[in-house]
């Protein structure tokens, strides 16, 4: 909600931030959040788990996953290892090579208007170390993604997320992503809102620059703590920080929170220089870790690469 403080929104103008609303405001395009389905769009090798791949390797993760961050989905390279995992709700498409994109869509009647395009630097098991916002273009993914989105989703006004992996499309959100809307520049947020309000898109965007979004994980099965508000406040105050995000409710069970098998995020510094951007995720992993001193540790430790346990 910080993202949306100080800019006049009507009451009556309804904008997805998360994929639950999106579905539940537009019925006639929430099709896209089944994966199964959006591989069949694309003429894709996929079926539910009990129908046999023909080859492997493939990838199996969830048809629906409301929840986000991967959960549930693996890489499955043989038919043995493929009939061991086999679940209920789940399917198969092929496992995709090449550079995995996240992308926001301007999109007015089924005609994309502006493009951003994001990659991160993973480390393990579904965790990144930070996002590079991109001021670059991307013209094979643009041309390829605006064919699907004018064939799937003629009529539609409103953002998009694609998630793309060497250009084939493998996740649809109705939504933007909420990480870094602070990073595509100033006054995009006015432009949201006039996108669902006008249905128009009117934004000056010769001003991006590359913005950095820098993630702290820690360890699973934590009941972690947030640090204190002044201590955010004051780091949110450094010149060249667009926002920080602390990403988790201390007020639930870890286990509420839908996180990667890698770590529990914590936190996110969005920033427009990656050094700092780390040295202060530095600074929050000491301020988690001496918060969370006397509570009991379970699972494995995961060392940030900023320089201390999270």
């Amino acid at each position: 909600m910080q993202y949306f403080e100080g800019v006049p929104c009507p009451d009556d103008v309804l904008i997805p931030t998360e994929d639950g609303d999106a579905w539940r405001w537009y019925r006639e395009y929430n099709w896209v959040y089944n994966k199964l389905s959006v591989a069949e769009s694309q003429d894709l090798a996929c079926a539910p788990h009990g129908l046999d791949p023909e080859s492997f390797p493939v990838f199996s993760k969830p048809i629906y996953n409301m929840r986000g961050m991967g959960a549930g989905s693996r890489a499955l390279r043989t038919l043995k290892e493929y009939r061991h995992a086999q679940r209920p709700g789940h399917f198969w498409m092929p496992l995709c090579e090449g550079e995995h994109v996240s992308s926001d869509v301007a999109v007015v009647n089924g005609a994309p208007q502006w493009w951003r395009h994001v990659t991160g630097l993973a480390l393990d098991e579904g965790t990144f170390d930070y996002w590079l916002v991109s001021k670059d273009a991307r013209p094979g993914i643009e041309a390829r993604a605006s064919a699907w989105i004018g064939a799937h989703l003629a009529g539609y006004t409103g953002m998009l997320n694609l998630e793309t992996i060497g250009g084939q499309i493998i996740e649809v959100h109705l939504r933007f992503a909420d990480q870094w809307p602070d990073l595509y520049g100033d006054k995009w947020v006015e432009a949201l809102v006039r996108l669902y309000a006008e249905k128009r898109w009117e934004f000056d965007d010769s001003g991006r620059r590359d913005g950095y979004s820098v993630v702290l994980f820690g360890a699973h099965g934590v009941q972690y703590r947030h640090p204190p508000k002044d201590f955010v406040d004051e780091l949110r105050t450094t010149p060249d920080v667009s926002s920080i995000q602390i990403t988790f409710h201390e007020d639930r069970p870890p286990s509420a929170h839908s996180m990667p098998p890698g770590g529990f995020r914590l936190a996110i510094v969005n920033c427009w220089d990656l050094e700092l951007g780390r040295k202060l995720r530095e600074q929050l992993a000491l301020s988690f870790w001496s918060a969370q001193s006397l509570l009991p540790r379970r699972g494995r430790r995961v060392q940030s690469d900023a320089g201390g346990d999270a």
